[in-house]
């Protein structure tokens, strides 16, 4: 990896996880703050590390993607989003705004299909990519340039680091996807297959076409789950993949970071009692006027 690699956060699954990772946090106030701590911590360590020269935050937008209209039960099975999280979703984004970085949700694509199409275009200008994700969707991005970063085991996934978690390479990632399902996602497996079952059918037969073409040779209860759930498979496998031609309302080069607004970050930390970043900020906090080098800013408020 270079020095300066295109860093691309996928900021609503780091969230949740910050949320549910981190105490219940509150400010003196009575607000809820562990997951604007956890994500400002997160970027903070990231631009002391990276000194970023592209950076993007991308949330999933408010209400449906193009996923819902493909399979109507698409998600159907999450909870809904707890209230002191939805809470903090505006100071968050708020927060990354005084970071001056850029931040990013497009309508009707999730965060992910955002991410592969930044990715791709990057990659075909030859450039390297760190996405800051445990998702395992993301994987699929995984090639000679890309990685994947996770800042809460602080680990690091290339192609090698794919194959040694799913058994499979980063090109087979939506074909194991595709067998296995995802829960979270409410996309249909095949019965009774599971990480190890996939991998060792994509491995024997090469890819999940042919894994289909091979379904008859397939024995034991396994291959009768297979066989019985081959129609919904071409489903999955859409369900599955990312779809990186998203038209976005951004450029590659406009994603650079600005100046930070250290009033109004002053102000933020203040609130919500984050006395250590405070400190770092100096003694001398003076309001500025706005400079020209704002970052881009294009997200909407999740849907309540």
């Amino acid at each position: 990896m270079n020095e300066h690699p295109l860093i691309l956060v996928d900021g609503s699954s780091w969230l949740f996880r910050a949320f549910h990772a981190l105490p219940p946090l509150t400010s003196a106030g009575g607000e809820p703050s562990g997951a604007i701590y956890g994500i400002g911590n997160m970027l903070r360590r990231l631009q002391k590390e990276y000194a970023p020269r592209r950076i993007c935050v991308v949330f999933d937008p408010p209400g449906p993607t193009f996923r819902d209209g493909l399979y109507a039960a698409y998600k159907a099975t999450r909870s809904a989003t707890p209230e002191d999280l939805t809470a903090q979703y505006p100071q968050v984004v708020e927060l990354i705004e005084a970071m001056a970085l850029p931040v990013l949700s497009v309508a009707g694509y999730e965060a992910d299909d955002v991410i592969g199409t930044l990715t791709k275009q990057a990659r075909a200008r030859g450039e390297q990519v760190l996405i800051v994700s445990s998702d395992k969707d993301l994987a699929q991005l995984v090639d000679e340039g890309v990685w994947l970063l996770d800042t809460m085991k602080n680990r690091t996934t290339d192609v090698a680091g794919v194959i040694e978690k799913f058994g499979v390479p980063p090109e087979r990632i939506i074909d194991y996807l595709a067998l296995v399902g995802d829960t979270s996602d409410n996309i249909p497996g095949i019965a009774g297959v599971g990480p190890k079952t996939a991998a060792k059918w994509l491995t024997e037969f090469g890819s999940l076409d042919g894994v289909i073409e091979n379904a008859a040779r397939i024995g034991g209860k396994a291959g009768d789950n297979l066989r019985a759930g081959l129609g919904q498979l071409p489903l999955a496998r859409q369900l599955a993949t990312l779809h990186c031609e998203v038209p976005l309302p951004v450029a590659l080069d406009d994603l650079v970071p600005g100046t930070p607004d250290r009033a109004r970050l002053a102000r933020l930390y203040k609130r919500y009692g984050f006395q250590r970043w405070l400190d770092e900020l100096g003694a001398e906090i003076q309001a500025a006027p706005p400079t020209a080098d704002q970052p881009v800013r294009i997200v909407e408020e999740p849907a309540q």
